[in-house]
């Protein structure tokens, strides 16, 4: 499935953080968006990780953008989150490594390899600001 639960919420995570006037904590987080804590903080690593977030220790710590809104493309939320490209069809990216190893009759993967494409190029150009914005 392209958007995940994990994807969802790192994507309302992003928002609620691009209007902060300070970094907010995963508990902060957790209770704003009625989104389980464990689960939570580990997408929350995961941005931090990437540098899409910061992350700050201490009395006053969370998190916040490392990045400005404009900065953030969807793809790199999704992918960093998901652990791999969203994807809209569970089949090979290229070719030489489809798992029925039929790609050279399979009739459909052309055109799903196409609509791929078009989504990556699509998640890469939204970026965080689109969203907040709109």
């Amino acid at each position: 499935m392209l958007i995940t639960r994990a994807s969802e919420y790192a994507i309302l995570s992003l928002i609620l953080l691009s209007s902060a006037k300070e970094p907010m904590d995963s508990e902060t987080l957790s209770r704003e968006l009625s989104i389980p804590k464990s689960f939570l903080a580990k997408i929350l690593q995961s941005l931090a990780k990437e540098g899409i977030l910061k992350s700050y220790k201490g009395a006053k710590g969370g998190f916040a953008l490392d990045k400005t809104t404009q900065d953030i493309s969807m793809l790199a939320v999704m992918s960093c989150v998901e652990g791999k490209a969203p994807a809209v069809f569970e089949c090979a990216p290229s070719e030489k490594n489809c798992p029925s190893q039929r790609a050279d009759v399979c009739s459909i993967w052309p055109f799903l390899h196409k609509l791929q494409g078009k989504i990556d190029s699509f998640l890469q150009d939204l970026t965080l600001a689109d969203i907040v914005e709109e």
